[in-house]
């Protein structure tokens, strides 16, 4: 298993908790990102530029994905992009996607960004939460255990 990061849009508090993940498990991290971005030196951590454009980072996440690999992510694309390939996609707030919660949730997506077009203002996402923190470290040491992976 490898654990892919979508790193532009990833807070630096959840990229904390995979660094150290990373270490303790001995599990490859990749963070991939169209800025550039400092990463801890460290043989598990690497840190892939791709360039600026629409969906590169998350296209490039996919090509490289392998089934069973891990990707954070809050974009509802691409989780589902990575679910179909058979990978497990994770949000910053602990939300383990599935196939069957993935349709619901490109759904709604898709309607809230029809709001928006429409010129309704509907607001970013809450601001990441003590509790967030917690769900995510959470449900991503239940995702290693799972995978037999020591935590």
């Amino acid at each position: 298993m490898k654990i892919w990061v979508d790193a532009d849009a990833c807070p630096v508090v959840i990229k904390e908790i995979l660094f150290r993940a990373a270490e303790r498990t001995g599990l490859p991290l990749t963070l991939v990102a169209n800025q550039p971005m400092r990463i801890p030196v460290s043989p598990r951590i690497r840190f892939l530029q791709v360039a600026s454009g629409f969906d590169v980072a998350d296209n490039e996440i996919v090509k490289q994905l392998a089934a069973g690999d891990l990707v954070i992510t809050g974009d509802i694309p691409l989780a589902a992009a990575v679910i179909e390939k058979g990978g497990l996609a994770l949000n910053p707030r602990g939300e383990l996607y599935s196939s069957d919660t993935i349709r619901d949730r490109l759904t709604m997506r898709d309607f809230m960004e029809t709001l928006r077009g429409s010129g309704m203002v509907t607001g970013g996402p809450k601001a990441l939460k003590q509790g967030d923190r917690h769900a995510f470290a959470s449900q991503l040491d239940k995702i290693l255990t799972r995978q037999g992976i020591n935590t």
